[in-house]
């Protein structure tokens, strides 16, 4: 897997994600974890389809030098990549990275297809539980799903922004999700075991636009190589 799939997979599969520590107000009020719950799911229940634009930065912690051998090379550090996303629930979701090099990870709900054309290379997955269990589930799942799967925290009750905890030992640690205009997500920070933080920050955000069902249909160029996984 190339660094650019590496980063790539930090939303889709959970592979390189990480969160900072964020500072709160010290007279923020923390919801329950009851209250959370329910006020991320009131968040999530009004998007039925989502496209945006993105840009995803992945950094190391200082002093993770065990990090950087294990996930992105140090010359990837900083680097910004840039694409589109589109979501239709319930499963479907769709990825391209335009800049600075292609590559597209899409799901119909069943099956991943992680391709990238530079290499003439499709990685074809199940959608198995493992996989169902990553970051993607926010924005493509269900509201049952994400109660299944994280442990909800929302640090101030007056703001719109939450940090989940998965209940399965996985890819990440943490993700924190926040929401701006239209009840979108705004920016996606992750954090994994390695000292990686991936920051996601979503642009020309439109919720429950209409987004062609061939979208979510890949088809593998002739001469593809595939990889099942």
């Amino acid at each position: 897997m190339n660094m650019l799939r590496k980063t790539m997979h930090a939303v889709m599969m959970g592979a390189v994600i990480s969160v900072p520590v964020m500072s709160y107000p010290v007279f923020a009020a923390a919801a329950s974890e009851q209250q959370a719950t329910a006020a991320l799911v009131r968040q999530l229940s009004g998007i039925k389809s989502l496209s945006a634009d993105f840009e995803q930065t992945t950094k190391v912690s200082d002093g993770s030098k065990p990090a950087q051998k294990k996930g992105l090379s140090a010359q990837h550090m900083n680097q910004t990549f840039k694409g589109v996303m589109k979501v239709a629930r319930p499963g479907k979701f769709y990825w391209e990275t335009t800049t600075p090099a292609k590559q597209t990870i899409v799901t119909t709900g069943k099956t991943v297809w992680i391709y990238d054309p530079d290499l003439q290379q499709a990685v074809r997955q199940q959608l198995d539980e493992q996989v169902a269990n990553t970051p993607a589930l926010l924005l493509s799942g269900n509201a049952d799903q994400i109660m299944q799967s994280y442990r909800i925290t929302q640090p101030d009750a007056a703001k719109t922004y939450y940090t989940l905890y998965p209940k399965r030992d996985g890819a990440f640690q943490s993700l924190t999700i926040s929401f701006g205009v239209n009840k979108a997500p705004s920016l996606m920070i992750l954090q994994d075991s390695l000292g990686q933080t991936t920051t996601v920050r979503f642009n020309n955000v439109k919720v429950n636009s209409a987004i062609a069902a061939a979208t979510f249909n890949f088809t593998p160029p002739k001469g593809t190589d595939i990889i099942d996984q």
